[in-house]
């Protein structure tokens, strides 16, 4: 995040391991699945997936870009490569396990990272150590926090698919402005409810999901803290203009 009201942009693409696709035919409208049924049963698979990936490990790469408020691209991206593992957090009772995903760095544009790839501005938005799985939101503990808005046809690199809207349930932005947990020099984070919208991909067969794609419904007002605004500052508030992941 740049100083003096405005929050750096972070687009990301993250690789995750490919499986085997079985290409189906869509059938008339008349055959489109109801929404909630076709949430649950995707939710059904992630629950499955996350029971087999205690076992899993992959190679997540992740790309960022800065962009001034104009949209123009400042200076060159950043890749990070790092060894991906999915853990579980089970909660008492018989619930289904919160799902984390943690990460070790293996190198950073190429190379094996450095001690001050650590604390560099450099590495503000790269991957946190420890992060949500996105998929997790599609599980039944998860499932009231969204509004899964409509069902339709479509394709995703040349795979036969379903594509399900969804936004929060929550329709209220309240992020706060904290410090980067990390560390990291002139680097900020905020904490709080936000407003997402989005958009899932799942095999219309399998109902494995093919892609995700989230916003925030920007632009958002966050507020800043008396101490943040004294230590560097800043104004009462920031505006974050923009937020999008996009995860096949």
């Amino acid at each position: 995040m740049r100083p003096h009201g405005s929050l750096r942009l972070a687009l990301a693409m993250a690789a995750v391991p490919a499986s085997a696709w079985i290409v189906y035919a869509h059938g008339p409208a008349a055959d489109r699945p109801e929404i909630n049924a076709l949430v649950a049963q995707v939710g059904d698979r992630v629950a499955a997936y996350y029971h087999r990936a205690q076992q899993l490990v992959c190679l997540e790469r992740s790309t960022v870009v800065a962009i001034a408020s104009d949209w123009t691209i400042q200076g060159f991206e950043r890749t990070v490569e790092s060894e991906l593992r999915v853990e579980l957090e089970w909660a008492d009772g018989d619930g289904l396990p919160d799902a984390h995903i943690t990460r070790d760095v293996r190198r950073v544009n190429g190379r094996e990272p450095r001690e001050r790839d650590r604390k560099s501005r450099d590495g503000c938005t790269d991957p946190t150590p420890v992060s949500a799985e996105p998929l997790a939101f599609l599980l039944p503990a998860h499932r009231d926090e969204y509004r899964f808005t409509s069902v339709r046809d479509g394709t995703e690199r040349g795979h036969a698919a379903w594509v399900i809207d969804f936004a929060s349930a929550q329709r209220k932005s309240q992020p706060v402005l904290i410090e980067d947990a990390g560390g990291h020099e002139d680097c900020f984070d905020w904490k709080g409810p936000l407003e997402v919208t989005g958009r899932v991909w799942v095999d219309a067969a399998t109902h494995d999901v093919l892609r995700l794609d989230r916003h925030v419904a920007g632009p958002i007002s966050v507020r800043v803290p008396v101490p943040l605004q004294q230590r560097y500052h800043f104004d009462t508030w920031l505006t974050l203009d923009r937020d999008d992941l996009s995860l096949r």
